[in-house]
């Protein structure tokens, strides 16, 4: 391994919080290598073992058999607002489905929501974020991440469905979208402390991180505090990860994905 831990982290909003005392916290900045890039291209680098660690979508954690740092992550608790499926057609009658493929956690769930709550299989396939180009090729798309905060569900010709509020409805149960992950030897308490204290960081600096975000990422300063603080949980606990547990077992019937050994807080 090199001498500090090479971090893959997401290039989205919702990592921001997560490795803000990475940034900017003296005390933080030389614990890791941080570097930034989509949650698929984050599987990529730890699978291909370019990366010692990443913020990865939970099932890839689970099929390339990795632990995870506990108490930190993404997750939901209600609606999302960054995880939409977008529908032409009622979503029991959807039979194809465009996909951006940023996160595969995400396109996991579409298939599981869509599988248990509306009796449908569409066939999938990846497209570029667009949603009307996407929708000119299938019955309904899913757009994700900071894409999707530039829509507005609430002001489109179509069917909007928040998925992280409907697995939360259909559950009872949080959803968790990404942990830090890593293989077992690699987590350690150091390591997991540093986490919480990145965490903890950006968390007391919210203000700073909206100020700045907000016209990188081209959406307001309203809704980007509401995202970061009404609709994303940073902090996870047990039943944040009762509900990871749940969704890779409903993903496992899918996909027959290879869990590891004891996936557990």
């Amino acid at each position: 391994m090199h001498p500090k831990p090479r971090v893959a982290a997401v290039s989205y909003l919702n990592t921001v919080p997560l490795v803000w005392g990475f940034q900017h916290d003296p005390a933080l900045r030389e614990v890791f290598d941080v570097r930034f890039e989509l949650p698929s291209v984050c599987a990529q680098h730890m699978a291909a073992g370019q990366a010692d660690i990443g913020i990865l979508p939970v099932i890839e954690t689970a099929r390339q058999k990795l632990d995870y740092f506990p108490g930190t992550g993404i997750a939901c608790h209600g609606p999302v607002r960054t995880i939409l499926l977008i529908s032409k057609v009622p979503y029991a009658q959807i039979q194809t489905l465009a996909v951006d493929t940023g996160s595969r956690t995400s396109v996991m769930l579409s298939r599981v929501i869509l599988a248990e709550r509306f009796g449908c299989t569409p066939k999938v396939f990846a497209r570029r974020a667009n949603m009307e180009v996407m929708l000119t090729e299938a019955d309904a798309c899913l757009i994700i991440g900071d894409p999707a905060l530039h829509i507005d569900p609430e002001n489109i010709p179509y069917l909007c469905l928040d998925l992280g509020g409907e697995w939360v409805n259909m559950t009872g149960l949080p959803m968790v979208f990404a942990v830090w992950s890593a293989r077992k030897e690699l987590i350690q308490d150091k390591y997991t402390e540093a986490f919480k204290a990145s965490l903890r960081y950006g968390l007391t600096h919210m203000d700073d991180i909206v100020r700045q975000q907000s016209p990188i990422r081209g959406v307001s300063e309203e809704l980007t505090r509401a995202y970061l603080t009404r609709h994303i949980v940073f902090e996870l606990n047990e039943k944040d990860y009762e509900g990871m547990r749940r969704y890779l077992d409903l993903a496992l019937r899918l996909d027959r994905v290879s869990l590891p050994g004891g996936v557990t807080a």
